[in-house]
């Protein structure tokens, strides 16, 4: 396809027969002692940290997730084009990696991942010098990168779109001959990304100053630090969604912490509203559920999109009127998130409203549960499946389309499920 380049494909697939899980709860309690993943996040900036350090560290309890899986074998290789598959983070960082990286390399993915932007990423690092080409839509991959030293300096970016861009560039900042400096243009998407990609750079080592739409790093080195990857707060959101559809939990999650340095861990604060209440021991929490919850329901997610689909159901299928902002870059997630919850919820009689731009989402309340099967379609989409699977617990039989799809994320996902008393064939 591009030459006579050595390929190397990282996409680790699960199953290909068209399979479908079968999933029912006899009853709506749930007991049961959970350790989750270790956060992808976290993991995946680790490497490309790993990578730009001179001297090695140890990082522990590294994410067995495909995502992660699909970077780490990136970096070690030696093939010419690198095939990530639906790595959307393996994408970005890479791009930014590989450009200040002697070599060249071609990157491409999936046909999804052909239709994720990628071009205020690639803009940037261009204006820095990096000599990247599109070797098919302007603005998408693949790309072709022929890595060199790049100066740094002064860069501004569109900060709208993906807060990935930005961890790209903070990260590959310190190793840049005159540092950088980032100004961000338009109200940033993700936030929390940023501080959590800014907070791990200064454990090791890199001093930085944010102040208002300007963030700056100067040229120094990542000094080495052995690291021990945090749970997955993200993960944690489909326990603490089951535990709000249950008449009585008691749920142990292992592995998360008070000062956890994922935005997604406000999750144990938002879930007071639906009766889910917090206790946190000795490394890990422990979920009870209270009272019915709340009435009603309005969030801006621009820090937590990862968790519109958990609350959309959630929401949805108890009758919890909603309305969510922040939701504009669900439209160019693993798939167009929007989309796919207004279809998927619409097999229960359910019916959401969302802007044209996917900037909020809403729904009246009207709900009730249907009888028989329902199947639901997954669109290679990790958090389709685990935000739908907790339907089960409402006394309605799931089917999962693709449920190998959780692979990407939380790969033990189901066999968790079958110890919490889920039926699934």
């Amino acid at each position: 396809m591009y030459g006579s380049f050595k390929t190397v494909n990282l996409i680790y697939q699960h199953n290909k027969k068209a399979t479908v899980f079968i999933l029912d709860k006899p009853d709506r309690d749930i007991t049961a002692d959970i350790t989750l993943p270790a956060s992808k996040s976290i993991s995946n900036r680790l490497l490309i940290i790993q990578a730009l350090s001179p001297q090695p560290f140890r990082i522990d309890n590294l994410s067995d997730s495909n995502d992660t899986r699909v970077l780490k074998d990136a970096l070690a290789s030696d093939q010419d084009i690198i095939d990530i598959g639906h790595a959307g983070t393996s994408m970005r960082f890479l791009t930014g990696y590989y450009s200040i990286r002697p070599g060249e390399k071609i990157l491409t993915g999936s046909d999804r991942m052909k239709h994720r932007p990628i071009g205020e990423l690639v803009k940037a690092l261009t204006m820095l010098g990096a000599d990247i080409q599109y070797l098919e839509k302007e603005g998408f991959p693949p790309l072709r990168i022929r890595g060199k030293k790049l100066e740094g300096e002064k860069v501004t970016v569109n900060s709208s779109i993906s807060s990935q861009f930005i961890s790209t560039l903070l990260m590959i900042a310190p190793v840049l001959k005159h540092g950088l400096e980032l100004k961000l243009e338009g109200d940033a998407v993700s936030p929390a990304y940023i501080k959590l990609t800014l907070n791990l750079m200064h454990l090791f080592g890199i001093r930085y100053e944010w102040k208002g739409s300007e963030i700056i790093i100067p040229q120094q080195i990542y000094k080495p630090v052995d690291m021990t990857v945090e749970a997955d707060w993200s993960s944690a959101s489909y326990w603490y969604e089951m535990a709000a559809m249950a008449e009585n939990a008691n749920l142990i999650l292992r592995g998360l912490s008070q000062s956890s340095l994922q935005g997604d861990s406000v999750l144990a604060e938002i879930f007071k509203s639906f009766g889910v209440r917090t206790k946190y021991i000795n490394d890990a929490v422990k979920l009870r559920n209270e009272s019915s919850g709340i009435s009603r329901f309005d969030y801006n997610f621009i820090d937590q999109p990862d968790l519109v689909q958990t609350f959309g159901v959630l929401c949805a299928l108890k009758g919890i009127p909603f309305r969510f902002d922040g939701t504009v870059t669900l439209r160019v997630k693993e798939t167009d998130r929007i989309n796919a919850l207004k279809k998927e919820l619409a097999k229960f009689g359910i019916s959401l409203r969302s802007a044209s731009d996917g900037g909020w989402i809403e729904f009246d309340g009207a709900s009730s549960i249907p009888t028989g099967t329902i199947k639901i379609r997954t669109y290679q989409d990790h958090r389709m499946a685990m935000a739908f699977a907790p339907a089960a617990m409402l006394g309605c039989i799931i089917g999962i389309d693709n449920p190998g799809v959780v692979s990407k994320s939380y790969p033990g996902f189901w066999e968790d499920l079958k110890s919490a008393g889920f039926r699934i064939k």
